[in-house]
Formats: structure tokens, C-alpha cells, sequence
């Protein structure tokens, strides 16, 4: 619905579309937006907004209103994700394959809807002890293999913390980090690495920049694929960095940084 409702504004002669939601919502209508001059921005709500986060927007929409108001439209690239017979799914922030997408496939809504994002964290200790399968991954003609694979133009993570630090929405390319190993006690090292900025010298974890990533089915069963917080079905999925194609409302402070 907030697809069709942006793309339908963008093409009646608006001058900008403003999104009112979390990752979900944004993710919908940055689909509808995909191509077009229009500007396009978000307002905070939902359960989480990462877009907002990452560009330093404040919580309370009518805040986040005014700082638009100084707000620069930058054309910008955005991510591409392909599926066999499915379509194509575009996305602003990031796309995650294995453990994340686990949990996004197993998530409890009614947990979602009373408590908001304490339903993820709920599922990621749920999943504790037990291994995650191993995928193949391909990144500019190298193998390599992963539990946990985010391809992300973002460094902010759920609204929580950061997984990536050296990626802005203003590049042309992800970042991409793979965390290899799968049993719990590695993805405890993991997220202890993440806590205190170190995860770039964990061994077992790999961070790469790349335009195209190819992600291969395992033998170990199905693995799930999500995009900006919704599920999108499971492996194998081709990544891509699609340039020039959406012009976002970045505030002066984000859009100048380099």
C-alpha cells in the first residue's frame, strides 16, 4: 500500500513524498520511489526506524518534521535484491541472510504488536544453542562462506547499535560483513566484538566493500533472506547496488560528512 501510494504521488506532479512508519513502511515506499526525481523522506514511527537513526532525526515526528525543513535532496544509490521467480525487492538500508533473517521468520507478532522490538531480542536468546547453518557466499569472483551475511549501506543495526562503521547512504557500494562460524558461543564473541568496536579484528568475521554479492543455497537447509526488517523469502538471491536512483532529504550535517 505505501508503494503504490508514493509511486502514485510521484507520478501526479508532487514534489516530495514524506513516509510515516518504521523500516517496513519506509522500505514500501522507497519501492514506489525507485527511478524518480520526487524528493523522498521519512518521519519516525513504527517499531523501529533505522533510516531516521542513521541520519540523526529525532524520535518525535513533528521534531524530525522541522529538521527536514534544512533537509538537502541527495540522489542516491540504493540496494537491489533478486530472487528466482520472485521480484525485484529494493531497499534503502540493508539486506541480512541467515541468523538475523532467522529470527525475522520466526518472530512472535503478537509479541511484536505488545512490546516492539524486545520481540527480536526475545527471538535471537531463543535461538541460543543452537548452531546456524553455513551458506556460500561469492563476492567479486572470491568464495567465501558465512552463518550471518549483512549487506548493508547503513551503519546503524535495529535501532540498537552498530554493526558496520565505515558505510554511508551517499556511497556508491555496502558494506559487507560475514560472520562465519555458527554456534552460540561464537555469535557471543560476535556481539561482544560489536560492543566494543572490534568486531573489524574478530577472527571468524570478514568485512569486505562490494557492488554485487551472490549468495548460494546450503546443504544444510533453507536459508532465510530479510530486507529492511521484512522477510523476503529464502536463498539463492543475487545483491545489487542500483546508482543514481532515489533522491533523499539527508540533513546538511549527514549530506556534507564524507
Amino acid at each position: 500500500m505505501a508503494g503504490e501510494l508514493a509511486a502514485k504521488a510521484a507520478a501526479d506532479g508532487f514534489d516530495l513524498v514524506l513516509a510515516a512508519g518504521g523500516d517496513g513502511t519506509i522500505n514500501e515506499a522507497v519501492n514506489g520511489m525507485v527511478g524518480s526525481p520526487v524528493a523522498f523522506g521519512t518521519l519516525p514511527a513504527g517499531t523501529a526506524n533505522v533510516l531516521a537513526n542513521e541520519l540523526g532525526l529525532r524520535n518525535r515526528p513533528d521534531h524530525a518534521a522541522s529538521q527536514l525543513l534544512e533537509a538537502v535532496p541527495t540522489r542516491i544509490s540504493v540496494g537491489a535484491l533478486d530472487r528466482p521467480g520472485a521480484v525485484r525487492r529494493h531497499f534503502l538500508l540493508m539486506t541480512g541472510v541467515g541468523l538475523d533473517a532467522l529470527i525475522v521468520h520466526n518472530l512472535d507478532l503478537g509479541l511484536k504488536a505488545r512490546f516492539g522490538k524486545l520481540a527480536y531480542w526475545h527471538g535471537g536468546f531463543t535461538n541460543m544453542g543452537r548452531a546456524t547453518a553455513q551458506f556460500p557466499v561469492e563476492i567479486d569472483g572470491v568464495a567465501r562462506k558465512a552463518t550471518f551475511a549483512l549487506i548493508t549501506r547503513v551503519r546503524n543495526y535495529g535501532g540498537d547499535f552498530e554493526i558496520a562503521r565505515k558505510v554511508r547512504l551517499t556511497d556508491a557500494d555496502f558494506e559487507v560483513v560475514l560472520f562465519e562460524n555458527g554456534n552460540w558461543y561464537d555469535y557471543v564473541k560476535y556481539f561482544g566484538a560489536v560492543l566494543v568496536d572490534r568486531l573489524y579484528q574478530t577472527p571468524g568475521v570478514t568485512v569486505v566493500r562490494a557492488t554485487k554479492v551472490l549468495l548460494k543455497p546450503s546443504d544444510a537447509g533453507e536459508i532465510h533472506v530479510q530486507t529492511d526488517g521484512e522477510l523476503m523469502g529464502t536463498l539463492p538471491a543475487t545483491v545489487t547496488s542500483v546508482p543514481d536512483a532515489i533522491s533523499l532529504l539527508l540533513p546538511t550535517g549527514y549530506a556534507q560528512k564524507r
